[in-house]
């Protein structure tokens, strides 16, 4: 089979193809068991993929600021406003169980007092 098995969109700093033992070396370091056909369809597709990234990289102007959002981001939340909370006897009111004003739970752990 060819190594170049897909069709390669390469930009003007793009070296070429993928080859096959980068896409095996990248399968190991992912720990991915791939076959020798599934490196060759690997190949071609992480090329048009390396391909479409350069071409995104040719587009990008230097009066375009970088954004991570496509719209301007606000903060939706609520200022933090101390207010007052539960009393101890208000939080265990309709606890199942409680101790010496504490929750009482079933014992997990097995330790020992």
């Amino acid at each position: 089979m060819p190594a170049d098995s897909g069709p390669a969109v390469a930009g003007p700093d793009s070296r070429g193809a993928i080859s096959r033992d980068e896409v095996a070396h990248l399968a190991r370091l992912a720990r991915l068991a791939v076959t020798d056909d599934e490196l060759d369809v690997f190949a071609g597709q992480l090329d048009v993929i390396l391909g479409a990234v350069a071409r995104v990289g040719e587009v990008a102007a230097e009066d375009i600021p970088p954004t991570s959002h496509a719209v301007p981001l606000q903060n939706v939340f609520r200022p933090d406003v101390r207010r007052p909370g539960l009393s101890q006897e208000q939080a265990l009111a309709c606890a199942p169980a409680a101790e010496e004003g504490r929750f009482r739970v079933p014992r997990i752990l097995g330790e020992e007092q």
